[in-house]
């Protein structure tokens, strides 16, 4: 029987940029917030039910799917006439670390890799997470791409970034749990890039197009 060819070979990576929401966090806690907790409450606040709640939103929010807009809380907050921060911080408890990412970041650290948080997620969003996991504190370096004014999607992103980090996209690995990010990075030249299958815990899901795994246990440095 032929050995499994390892995803990773590290010794051809400097850098490591990794998602956020699926991919280091669960990303339970944003599919419950923006399914079931908002409209719970935006028909509470609106005073109307939940069908209608839901029907709103769901008009409202996919139209801006992929842009900025569609993971600004401000704009959000506005659009809808909620306070979106707040809403999520009734349900901070759903937060959680995806399984083996404490350990994969350690080894990553001795490793002396270059490790960045490279997110959508909006900083009102993002502080709440950090608050709650600390995630930070394994990291060097956050960006959220309302910093850069351009979501990951976009080409503009990733040269902005480039600009600020001088990353080698040729030895640079890239974890994100959409496809149509992982695209991006693709296009943009970024050579190692992964998947996650199953980001929600609660849903399973396989991504395509990319080599996956559902755990970092998968592609885990060895320890020095």
């Amino acid at each position: 029987m032929t050995a499994q060819v390892p995803l990773v070979d590290w010794s051809q990576i400097d850098t490591v940029m990794l998602d956020m929401d699926g991919t280091l966090l669960d990303l339970h806690f944003d599919n419950y917030f923006w399914l079931e907790h908002l409209p719970k409450r935006y028909a509470e606040i609106h005073k109307v039910d939940f069908a209608t709640a839901t029907q709103r939103l769901n008009e409202n929010i996919r139209q801006y799917e992929g842009t900025l807009q569609w993971y600004c809380l401000e704009f959000w907050s506005k659009q809808l006439n909620v306070d979106i921060r707040s809403l999520k911080q009734e349900v901070k408890h759903k937060i959680q670390i995806r399984p083996h990412v404490k350990e994969f970041l350690m080894r990553l650290r001795q490793q002396h890799k270059k490790l960045l948080l490279v997110t959508n997620a909006h900083p009102q969003s993002l502080s709440l997470k950090l608050d709650v996991t600390a995630i930070d504190k394994d990291l060097d370096i956050i960006i959220s791409s309302h910093e850069l004014n351009h979501p990951k999607e976009a080409q503009a992103f990733w040269h902005a970034l480039q600009a600020r980090e001088h990353f080698n996209p040729a030895r640079t690995l890239f974890v994100d749990d959409t496809a149509r990010i992982l695209k991006s990075a693709q296009e943009f030249g970024i050579r190692h890039l992964i998947g996650i299958h199953q980001p929600d815990s609660q849903i399973a899901r396989l991504i395509e197009g990319f080599p996956a795994i559902h755990h970092f246990d998968e592609i885990m440095p060895p320890a020095v």
